[in-house]
């Protein structure tokens, strides 16, 4: 039990070592486990539990747009990857080679899976001859391999899951709404499930995914001031339809391109919830993807009746919440720790004198706040108590990125910001290349977004003078 306990508590703060404090919590709160391959990583369950309800939400949401679900293989030729240009050169310094097939050479390289638009082209040019047969919205949850110099759980992985939605149109208005829809769709989840605020943009041509037309992109901030891309959803327009030769017969009766998108989130919203919401005990999960939202804690659980009342009210908070209850010898200190590590939303203790007053104690994992609640009560307060935790949690992050979002007007007032205060710098930009690789260079910010809501905040450009003609959100990110 000592060992136990250490266990707890040995989480490095986040004021002496963000990093560290990180992947403390990955570990600890059992959410991943490094393995021989560097950055490829095992989701444990705790993890994958997480995992698999932002999946559940998420894939509803998609059907409920009419979306289905398919699955692509998890190899590409290469001679299919090199069809469009831009894509291939801009994923050529990640992709895995396959080039042995047991002990023969392959006569042709294959891709490992980085991403499947070259695969649903192929597949579209197949299945698509007629506007009867648009649009078609696809979707599949898979895993996909990227060679990252750099690794780190969740957020930049080798391999990793995620979902990857493609879809083809008759016409540019129809794609591009779809992009824009699907972003909404990705804002929405982040903020209302997530409880993670997100700042909703285009990206610039630079930070462009390759081979799309737009790409648009939500930005979240994390605690330690760095921005994290949440989400992309990308508009091709017909430049894959026309590599790939994929055509269709029009209402008019004339052979058009479609015009397709794509967009995706992966398992690093694991990694944005831990750096949003966490704090130096741990994990702190919202209510509504927590795998557990509130644990039952016997009191003195050797006393007559106590574990029975216990067991009793975990039932009846089944009915309704996800609830668990630790019946096992540790402390009733050790349990507290533990289930805060591992970000519970809710705690709920019940001892022998709760159970005279008929009552048991509600804590909030976010604040730490402590409810005495009649056990009559349940089923309507500790539904209120999940939703005053997952408010609370997206009312703070709103609050730290309010607190930790700057405004800058000239060059060195960036680069002080940038140096010396962690967070996102809003500033005027002209819209020339040259100015966005200057302020990476010299200031160490990238352009997160062109957001869609424009502020004006002057008139100039932050690094030339010259006139602006937008303002962007700089940062520097995951």
């Amino acid at each position: 039990m000592a060992d136990q306990k250490k266990m707890v508590a040995e989480i490095t703060s986040m004021e002496e070592d963000f990093a560290k404090w990180y992947t403390d919590v990955c570990r600890k709160a059992e959410l991943i486990e490094y393995t021989s391959v560097k950055g490829c990583m095992v989701i444990r369950p705790y993890g994958y539990a997480i995992w698999e309800n932002i999946q559940k939400q998420l894939d509803k949401m998609f059907k409920d747009l009419g979306h289905e679900n398919v699955c692509m293989p998890m190899f590409i030729p290469e001679s299919l990857l090199n069809k469009e240009k831009d894509h291939v050169e801009g994923f050529a310094p990640e992709v895995a080679w396959v080039t042995h097939g047991g002990s023969e050479k392959l006569e042709e390289r294959l891709c490992v899976r980085p991403t499947s638009e070259t695969l649903f082209c192929e597949h579209y040019k197949a299945i698509v001859q007629s506007y009867r047969d648009l649009p078609k919205l696809y979707n599949q949850w898979v895993s996909v391999v990227r060679w990252e110099k750099t690794t780190r759980p969740f957020l930049r992985s080798r391999e990793f899951l995620w979902q990857e939605g493609h879809t083809i149109h008759a016409t540019a208005e129809e794609a591009q709404a779809e992009t824009v829809q699907m972003l909404n769709v990705y804002a929405d989840f982040c903020e209302n499930y997530l409880a993670m605020p997100v700042i909703k943009g285009v990206k610039t041509a630079k930070e462009r995914f390759a081979g799309a037309e737009d790409t648009y992109t939500i930005e979240a901030l994390m605690h330690d001031g760095k921005a994290l891309q949440s989400g992309t959803s990308h508009y091709f327009g017909d430049g894959f339809a026309r590599a790939f030769d994929i055509q269709f017969t029009d209402k008019d009766n004339q052979l058009k391109y479609p015009y397709q998108t794509s967009w995706g989130v992966t398992t690093r919203l694991i990694g944005a919830i831990i750096m949003t919401h966490g704090d130096d005990s741990g994990l702190i999960l919202p209510p509504k993807i927590a795998p557990t939202q509130v644990m039952v804690i016997p009191i003195a659980a050797h006393k007559a009746g106590v574990i029975e009342k216990a067991e009793e009210v975990c039932a009846r908070l089944k009915v309704f919440c996800r609830a668990g209850i630790d019946t096992t010898d540790n402390s009733p200190g050790w349990k507290f720790a533990q289930y805060e590590m591992k970000g519970v939303p809710l705690r709920l203790e019940i001892g022998p004198k709760d159970i005279e007053k008929n009552q048991c104690v509600l804590v909030r994992r976010d604040n730490r706040e402590k409810i005495f609640v009649s056990l009559d009560d349940l089923e309507t307060e500790i539904p209120k108590a999940l939703d005053a935790v997952q408010q609370g949690l997206y009312d703070a992050a709103l609050a730290r990125r309010a607190n930790m979002t700057y405004a800058a007007s000239t060059f060195d007032e960036l680069k002080d910001i940038a140096d010396n205060k962690p967070g996102f710098i809003k500033a005027m930009w002209c819209g020339d290349r040259a100015c966005e690789d200057k302020l990476k260079e010299e200031a160490g910010v990238t352009s997160r977004c062109i957001p869609f809501e424009q502020e004006h905040i002057g008139d100039t450009c932050v690094c030339c003078g010259k006139p602006a003609t937008k303002m962007l959100y700089w940062g520097k990110a995951y």
